[in-house]
């Protein structure tokens, strides 16, 4: 992973545990919906970042072959 992409995740994974701890998720639903909300918030820096730049932030090393992808969770 590159310097970028690990700001990112570190950016996701502090946004999740906050959002869960202020809304006190309880179970596996309510922490995958902080996780969800998490991960936008970072997404979204991440995409305002590559707007002002012009350079993707995601690295071809980091995506995953279709076959070892993880299945996305049903809402």
């Amino acid at each position: 992973m590159s310097e970028a992409e690990l700001i990112f995740t570190a950016l996701a994974e502090l946004s999740t545990r906050q959002i869960a701890e202020t809304e006190e998720a309880k179970g596996v639903i309510e922490n995958a919906k902080a996780g969800k909300d998490g991960g936008s918030v970072a997404k979204n820096a991440r995409k305002e970042l590559e707007g002002k730049t012009g350079k993707n932030v995601v690295s071809e090393e980091s995506f995953l072959s279709e076959e070892r992808q993880v299945p996305k969770m049903k809402e």
